[in-house]
């Protein structure tokens, strides 16, 4: 007579681990957004993209951070930009108060106001 010591579950199969049909290692796909960012950018520098990163997120974005416009250093490089202004100056209007002056010297402290103030 032979005894069974394993106990089989009531459903066979429970247990067993589920095969995929792709690799571990497949590239995640570009994002729409992320290919017409690159093509304004080869556009505009002349630069070609390079064969096969429209298909993987990581290589296209490797390849935006490398060929991106730089932001301009210079004395006013940390003052908020014109649609930074408009818009807190729209929420201003709503809430009927002012944008402290001091916001208007600096991106940081604008983007503080902005996020404290806006209607939600």
């Amino acid at each position: 007579m032979a005894h069974a010591s394993v106990y089989e579950p009531a459903l066979p199969g429970l247990f067993v681990p589920v095969q995929s049909d792709l690799p571990l290692n497949t590239p995640e796909p570009a994002t729409d957004k992320q290919v017409a960012y690159a093509m304004a950018i080869a556009k505009r520098t002349g630069k070609d993209l390079p064969q096969g990163t429209l298909r993987d997120r990581r290589a296209l974005s490797a390849w935006i951070d490398a060929h991106k416009v730089k932001p301009v250093e210079g004395k006013f490089s940390n003052y908020p930009s014109g649609k930074q202004v408009a818009f807190a100056e729209r929420i201003a209007r709503i809430k009927r108060q002012d944008v402290p002056r001091e916001c208007f010297k600096d991106k940081q402290l604008m983007s503080r106001w902005i996020d404290g103030n806006k209607p939600r």
